[in-house]
């Protein structure tokens, strides 16, 4: 089969290594052209560095790219971590139609930042699901879905590369299905009526506040921490005096505490117990004012710590 790959990140990186694996021909690869000065992979560079044609993602918004697709005879267009919005002349042009990988268990979780958003409302499971791509934004009908724990040590990190090795799977069973019976993909049409949408917003605009429990305070650092990349939500904001401190890591104590929320309390090594509502929750990385530094080497027993 022909397969035009649309992605970003490590996810589209690992499609790209799936589909040279296989028995199909990659058409082309539209992705983001690298930034200046960027040290991560890119799909971008990959593709050229393996000898794909590569073009500017912003195509799939060009209704007369489609032609494009038809004489390049494409099957399958897979969308994998692309944020763009693909306009429909360009989703129906292949064969067999364009899939979307999409990290989190639909209909509950479509849009942006499923896994932070799935670790911040401290759920037990999540998943990633492979979709048939129709006008709307996740609501096209489901191919297949894997649904998985959710581990306690589990960050944004973690989990992502869960739905990434999960979903390369999907991929393969899908290319699988269609090489061999097409009509037999299947196409399970979504219950809408438990749809939950997450756009760009950050919960309590990425403000931390003490008067919380200490599970949800860590269920928010966690779910911001896709250290050492970048952070959709940026990381969870308190403040010592006038300074900013942003948590990057954190750990729960299960002690209970009734000291004064904010309250720095015991410091050992390199991490330091703050309280919280209920409990003490342990402070293992931080930045202060953008500088990384462990909190031992600058918050002290005694000292409190302000809502961001």
């Amino acid at each position: 089969m022909n397969i035009l790959l649309v992605g970003e990140e490590a996810a589209g990186i690992q499609t790209l290594r799936l589909l040279a694996q296989s028995k199909h021909r990659v058409v082309g690869v539209l992705a983001s052209p690298e930034k200046r000065g960027s040290l991560m992979a890119s799909l971008w560079n990959t593709a050229e560095g393996m000898g794909y044609p590569t073009s500017p993602v912003k195509l799939v918004r060009d209704p007369d790219f489609s032609e494009r697709m038809r004489s390049e005879e494409v099957d399958i267009l897979l969308n994998v971590h692309s944020l763009f919005v693909i306009c429909s002349k360009v989703v129906t042009a292949p064969r067999y139609g364009s899939f979307n990988l999409h990290p989190g268990p639909l209909p509950r979780y479509a849009g942006l930042n499923a896994v932070s958003w799935a670790l911040y409302r401290g759920e037990r499971t999540h998943g990633v699901t492979l979709h048939k791509m129709d006008p709307g934004i996740d609501t096209g009908a489901i191919v297949y879905q894997s649904i998985f724990d959710i581990e306690e040590t589990d960050t944004a990190l973690t989990l992502s590369a869960k739905c990434v090795r999960k979903g390369l799977e999907l991929i393969a069973r899908l290319l699988e299905v269609a090489s061999n019976e097409p009509k037999q993909i299947p196409l399970l049409p979504q219950d809408l009526s438990n749809r939950e949408y997450f756009g760009r917003e950050v919960p309590r605009n990425g403000n931390l506040s003490w008067r919380q429990s200490a599970r949800e305070i860590y269920n928010f650092v966690r779910a911001c921490d896709y250290f050492p990349f970048r952070s959709a939500w940026g990381y969870p904001r308190a403040r010592l005096t006038n300074r900013e401190i942003a948590i990057v890591k954190a750990g729960l104590t299960d002690r209970d505490c009734d000291a004064e929320p904010g309250t720095v309390g015991s410091c050992g090594g390199l991490e330091v117990e703050v309280a919280c509502a209920d409990k003490w929750i342990r402070l293992k990385q931080i930045l202060i004012e953008g500088i990384d530094t462990f909190p031992a080497g600058l918050l002290k027993t005694g000292d409190r710590l302000a809502d961001g």
